[in-house]
């Protein structure tokens, strides 16, 4: 399996056919990101698609083409900001963020849906960490890089997730 890098690097020399390498390992982070900005899953297909063309157009001025990943995640977060902007408000439908990490078959085990359920009742800045983190499968690094804080922000964030998800779950077992 080619590195991100390398996929940028034959890009860039022409082999535009293996961008779609790329859409297809980071298609679900990238809904992932605009839902959690948006709220909603249409909304989020849609910049999804916008972040990724964006992505494309800009990809020459990537400095570092193994930073791909993080570098997509912030446009898709512009993407779904200005999304957010150019609308009127409307109501967060935060069940929508379960399509960004389903199985392939459609489903969520109990245990998944469980967990969901708790991510979603968050605070925001812990369920980015977090979603960045474990269900984009980011570092502590790109996660902090992504979300514009420090890496020891997003290490107490994802701290004080951990102790959230696990009080909130506890209490919906019994």
């Amino acid at each position: 399996m080619q590195t991100d890098a390398e996929l940028v690097k034959a890009i860039l020399n022409g082999e535009k056919h293996v961008f779609a390498e790329l859409v297809r390992r980071y298609e679900r982070p990238v809904r992932a990101v605009a839902i959690d900005v948006l709220g909603d899953y249409h909304s989020a297909t849609d910049v999804s698609q916008d972040a990724f063309v964006k992505d494309y157009e800009r990809l020459t001025g990537l400095r570092k083409p193994e930073s791909f990943g993080p570098w997509l995640m912030k446009i898709t977060r512009r993407c779904a900001l200005d999304s957010v902007r150019r609308r009127p408000k409307e109501t967060r439908l935060e069940t929508n963020v379960a399509a960004a990490i389903e199985n392939p078959n459609g489903q969520l085990d109990e245990d998944k849906q469980r967990l969901l359920a708790a991510v979603v009742k968050l605070p925001k800045a812990e369920k980015q960490a977090v979603m960045l983190r474990y269900f984009s499968d980011n570092s502590v690094n790109d996660v902090a890089e992504i979300l514009g804080r420090s890496t020891g922000t997003v290490t107490k964030q994802l701290s004080r997730a951990r102790v959230r998800l696990r009080k909130i779950i506890e209490r919906s077992e019994k």
